[in-house]
């Protein structure tokens, strides 16, 4: 299995897939307010007209221009809105329901056409959000160093993805989801790798390591190749330096020994893996590297405090949100 080709970030950066995101084109006119209590694990929204503020729960105001992007971590509710003084005037529920703040259901009685939304079709706000429905857990040593709300400028370069993404969203074609969904996660990753390019963002542990040479190039290998019987030593033999070297410079720079990290690797994909119908645990042991269903439930609830029954049978009940991060 591959989770990885070039560096430690591609697996990472591939684990916001979207499938099946949820996109819509609001057009408003002050004073406008919503209240996001959907539980999405991940959502992005960009003004292609007008400004708003992010208000997140416990949380400073975060304005967001034009030519900015703002990805929002979920589950935490959050509001955006023109003021951020402006109270609520809809709340949008988990399955992208919404109503009013009393509980009134709106319906599609402020739709505007495809996938837009509004009172008036001529407001002066046009805001463009995507929301995925499902993250998956490969990527939450990513997502888990993002803070609530992350605003970024759009590079010039990417100015047209976006552009794009708005006209996309008003067609109706065959495939349309996919391709949508493709342009979003374009968007979402270009973000992103600017985010942890950039200096002072408190970019994790792992990511400033993997331009270390020895360590890079241990974290590329135990990426490329989890369900690999890997020891300290043959990884060390590997990278060309000795174990105890590894193992000091590894936990020095990553944050946590060699084998740690690969556990919790294989764990976060056998979680993503046991998500997925027609699969047995047993089968989930061999692809991500355990011998035996035993060795891998034992390992399972080691770390996460829970089998891998029950993580099947939580996922099921909150599909959207991992059960237990990867730290």
């Amino acid at each position: 299995m591959s989770t990885l080709a070039d560096d430690t970030l591609t697996g990472l950066l591939d684990g916001p897939r979207a499938r099946g995101a949820f996109l819509l084109r609001s057009i408003l006119n002050p004073p406008w307010s919503m209240r996001i209590e959907d539980r999405a694990p991940l959502s992005l929204v960009t003004m292609a007209q007008g400004d708003a503020w992010i208000v997140p729960d416990g949380g400073d105001p975060v304005a967001l221009h034009p030519g900015e992007v703002a990805i929002m971590r979920g589950p935490t509710p959050y509001t955006i809105a023109d003021h951020p003084d402006t109270p609520p005037q809809v709340i949008i529920h988990p399955g992208q329901r919404c109503a009013t703040i009393d509980g009134h259901d709106i319906g599609s009685s402020r739709d505007l056409g495809v996938r837009t939304w509004g009172e008036d079709p001529c407001g002066s706000a046009v805001m463009l959000s995507g929301t995925y429905q499902m993250q998956r857990e490969i990527g939450q040593r990513l997502f888990g160093a993002l803070p609530p709300v992350l605003v970024r400028p759009i590079d010039a370069g990417d100015s047209a993805l976006v552009s794009l993404l708005e006209v996309e969203m008003l067609r109706q074609e065959p495939g349309q989801e996919l391709v949508l969904d493709r342009i979003l996660d374009l968007v979402l990753v270009s973000v992103l790798r600017a985010w942890l390019a950039s200096p002072g963002v408190g970019a994790p542990a792992w990511y400033r390591a993997q331009h270390d040479e020895v360590v890079g190039a241990a974290l590329r290998l135990l990426h490329a190749e989890p369900a690999y019987g890997w020891t300290v030593a043959n990884l060390a033999t590997r990278v060309g330096v000795s174990r105890a070297a590894l193992a000091r410079r590894f936990t020095a720079l990553v944050g946590e020994p060699p084998m740690n990290y690969l556990t919790s690797l294989r764990l976060a994909l056998a979680a993503d893996l046991l998500r997925e119908t027609e699969t047995t645990i047993g089968s989930v042991a061999r692809k991500v590297g355990y011998s035996t269903a035993f060795a891998l439930s034992a390992a399972f609830k080691r770390v996460r405090g829970l089998s891998p029954q029950d993580y099947i049978r939580q996922a099921a009940t909150n599909p959207g949100v991992p059960v237990a991060a990867v730290s």
